[in-house]
């Protein structure tokens, strides 16, 4: 006799399928099986990072377990982890800063390729000159507009580096909501006047990218780099669980943060689901699951604790470096020469001085 027909094709689900015994039921301090890699990367591969501020935990992660996460602009020689953070060194695998959105991704890498060109490039404040796409990392400024350029022209070579050297790239999304310059259409990381230049309403405009623009930024993105490269890149897709500082779309933050993150997950996922060299992790999900009912952040109710960190990386080496050890509760990874016990760079937190 054949199998008695099913009454549901629901019967045929795994329990992470089913809400009470994927999460409701789960310890979540250690969610099971909700993220399965589509590909494993090994300590062979070099490993570019980039993004938004959570971006800086996954790094840190993956340097303490000996992963290869490529390293173009270290730190000068003697320069302490302290001081070597407040200058931008060794936070990211290039000394780009935070990289919020895709659009600004993209932008960095046509630069980088001399496709084109940023517009508006030196913002100046009290006769000091920053890098309008990474202000921070001089947080004195340079004596010249010429300083400023020459250094961005040494910071693009090792991009170009990167980009062309990298096996593996690990990219979380952060925001949809930017400034952009509006005659060229030139988007930063941060909105004019927040740490250099001066906020015109006649050249720059507020932009929050929707579903198809982030995604057609990174399928950009994509295709670019397939066409420079000689080699095959994987990539991995995060979501920052870190919700918005501040919001220039006239909603409340709460309903602003919500659809930003909703758009970046929906991208994520179209991404995950149409290309077979782009995996998603869910370090979003595990942040943010019902479950966690906020343990996992600080009381601002915005910073993630060490803790959800340590509990979203235990997920992701769990998958590509099973037996490394655990990474749970309040454990430490190892300190890197520019990350001081976990904390991270965030321009975005700066908005904050400006609430009256």
């Amino acid at each position: 006799m054949g199998n008695s027909p099913k009454t549901s094709p629901y019967e045929d689900v795994p329990k992470r399928g089913y809400w009470r015994s994927g999460v409701a039921q789960q310890d979540p301090l250690a969610i099971e099986g909700i993220y399965r890699r589509k590909f494993r990367i090994s300590r062979r591969d070099a490993i570019a990072t980039a993004g938004s501020c959570f971006a800086q935990h996954i790094a840190r992660h993956l340097r303490s377990r000996k992963f290869n996460v490529m390293q173009y602009e270290p730190a000068p020689r003697g320069m302490s982890a302290e001081l070597a953070k407040t200058y931008g060194f060794g936070i990211y695998t290039c000394r780009y800063g935070n990289i919020y959105t895709a659009a600004q991704m993209l932008q960095l890498a046509r630069e980088a390729f001399s496709i084109s060109v940023p517009q508006d490039r030196v913002w100046e404040r009290n006769g000091r000159f920053f890098d309008a796409q990474r202000p921070n990392v001089e947080p004195g400024g340079f004596d010249t507009a010429e300083q400023v350029l020459r250094a961005r022209e040494g910071h693009l070579a090792y991009v170009r580096q990167m980009l062309l050297e990298m096996d593996v790239f690990v990219f979380t999304f952060g925001l949809t909501e930017t400034w952009a310059h509006k005659e060229s259409g030139t988007v930063y990381p941060t909105a004019p006047g927040t740490i250099a230049g001066s906020f015109d309403d006649d050249a720059y405009e507020f932009q929050n990218h929707r579903h198809g623009r982030v995604l057609g930024d990174f399928v950009k993105l994509k295709r670019l780099l397939k066409r420079e490269r000689s080699k095959p890149l994987k990539s991995i897709v995060t979501v920052s669980p870190v919700p918005l500082t501040a919001t220039a779309s006239g909603q409340h933050v709460l309903a602003a943060s919500t659809y930003s993150k909703s758009v970046l997950r929906g991208v994520a996922g179209e991404l995950f689901e149409t290309y077979r060299d782009v995996d998603y992790f869910p370090s979003y999900e595990l942040i943010t699951a019902p479950a966690t009912r906020g343990m996992f952040f600080e009381p601002n109710m915005r910073n993630v604790t060490e803790s959800g960190v340590n509990t979203a990386m235990a997920a992701f080496l769990e998958q590509h470096d099973p037996k490394g050890g655990a990474v749970k509760g309040k454990s430490k990874p190892a300190k890197t020469a520019a990350v001081d016990e976990g904390d991270v760079v965030c321009e975005e937190v700066l908005l904050e001085a400006f609430q009256k």
